[in-house]
């Protein structure tokens, strides 16, 4: 989880975690996200996320963490569907056992005794697991504040609603969401199934996070004070960690796809920067509507799409537009959104984009796919006023024409100035004295203590 730390942060932490005589260690249960390192920190999910997040040495050269890998449930010979909620079944259905296993192999690898335990919030089960060990739990939750919120209030939301209410409903009733609707909600709340897989999860992490030690969130509360001060009352501990602001960044990977270079040819604040993250794509007639809006307007464009949603752009639009665009497989989105060049990020509303673009100052043009993307996209326009959503949820060649014209020639400069006050609240908070420092200094006091405790006996 370094990826959003402070380097200070990130010394301070190696400094207690590496102390002569530690017989004790600290486990993490992901699905997703995790730093390579050979001891002190033992880290476990599938094997194939893990042959993916550590097939390099990672940048910041930690070298604390070691991977295990977790049975991902399919049973043996098994075709998967390609439906996620299939894969997330699977892997649920056996986790708890998945995890004791890869927990004991990594004590008897290491005689370390396991000392705390930091998990994915959605893997609720390790709260029963962290009590049978006597030991912390501390859930990470990657997402925003307001997502965060809504599994906490997921039964109040079907009481007050009922299932299927009306779209445009707010959500008044919770504090800090008014100006949430339920079109915002992720599906599996008040519609859809909710005995998904994925419902199912999300509502029990909701009922079994007040057993947390602490719960570590990716926000910074000052962004959502009135969520925070009510998550607050619901949890032990809230560790909001403020993801770095620029200065304070790690250097990013390389641009092997030469996106930086590209945008150094660029007028200032005319570049359209174009992502949704690196599992999602619009549908083909979206990604039509998209060309055309760009033909239409002939806005300079950066694109990372993956190839295998570029073979559904149009014929002769890459030849087309070769004067004016950039269509790579991968960019280095940090480094890009804090570019002069870049104007406006077309996005699909995901936290860490949406956190990504405020540091960079860069107003948003929002096309939400799942989970909380719609709530972050209604807290861009509505709430912050920082960008727009697309008209009607999807792409329309002249809905994005009308959202291009709107932040690009019309409110952008207001909606940058408005980005600058979320940057400053965010830079504040990474500061010795603010809040997010300080529920870091909280974090390794908590881990470290429960640490030494371990050692001792």
């Amino acid at each position: 989880m370094a990826h959003f730390r402070k380097t200070s942060r990130m010394e301070k932490s190696r400094e207690l975690q590496t102390k002569d005589g530690d017989k004790s260690t600290k486990f993490f249960h992901k699905i997703v996200n995790a730093h390579k390192t050979r001891n002190g920190i033992q880290e476990s999910s599938t094997a194939n996320s893990n042959a993916f997040l550590f097939s390099t040495q990672s940048a910041d050269g930690l070298n604390n963490v070691k991977p295990y890998d977790v049975v991902d449930g399919v049973p043996e010979g098994h075709v998967l569907s390609g439906n996620s909620e299939e894969v997330v079944g699977f892997f649920l259905k056996g986790a708890v056992g998945n995890f004791r296993q890869a927990m004991e192999v990594a004590v008897a690898d290491t005689a370390r005794k396991i000392s705390c335990l930091v998990t994915d919030a959605f893997l609720w089960f390790g709260a029963d697991m962290a009590e049978e060990m006597g030991v912390p739990w501390v859930p990470f939750w990657i997402a925003g504040l307001s997502a965060l919120s809504v599994p906490f209030h997921t039964d109040a939301i079907r009481q007050k609603i009922g299932l299927n209410g009306h779209e445009d409903q707010t959500l008044d009733f919770i504090p800090g969401l008014s100006a949430m609707r339920v079109r915002d909600l992720p599906e599996g709340i008040v519609s859809g199934d909710l005995d998904s897989a994925p419902s199912r999860m999300l509502h029990k992490m909701g009922l079994l996070l007040p057993r947390a030690t602490a719960v570590i969130a990716n926000s910074v509360e000052e962004l959502n004070p009135i969520v925070a001060t009510d998550l607050k009352s619901k949890l032990p501990k809230l560790l909001c960690l403020a993801p770095p602001t620029p200065s304070s960044q790690p250097a990013s990977n390389p641009d092997t796809s030469s996106c930086l270079s590209w945008l150094d040819k660029q007028k200032a604040k005319t570049v359209a920067y174009i992502s949704f993250g690196t599992i999602l794509s619009p549908s083909p007639d979206e990604l039509v509507a998209l060309t055309e809006a760009l033909e239409a307007t002939g806005v300079p464009f950066l694109w990372s799409i993956k190839d295998n949603a570029k073979k559904n752009l149009p014929k002769g639009f890459l030849e087309m537009t070769s004067g004016k665009g950039k269509v790579v497989p991968w960019a280095p989105q940090m480094q890009i959104l804090k570019h002069p060049s870049v104007a406006v990020h077309v996005t699909h509303s995901g936290w860490n984009s949406v956190m990504e673009s405020i540091a960079g100052e860069v107003p948003m043009i929002c096309r939400p796919f799942f989970a909380d993307n719609s709530l972050n996209c209604r807290a861009v326009e509505d709430v912050w006023g920082i960008g727009v959503g697309i008209e009607g949820g999807v792409f329309t060649k002249s809905g994005l024409v009308s959202a291009l014209e709107q932040v690009l020639l019309g409110e952008g400069k207001k909606m940058r100035e408005k980005i600058g006050v979320l940057k400053e609240l965010c830079r504040k908070a990474d500061e010795p004295n603010g809040s997010s420092s300080q529920n870091f200094n909280t974090l390794l006091e908590l881990v470290t203590k429960f640490q030494m405790d371990s050692s001792a006996n």
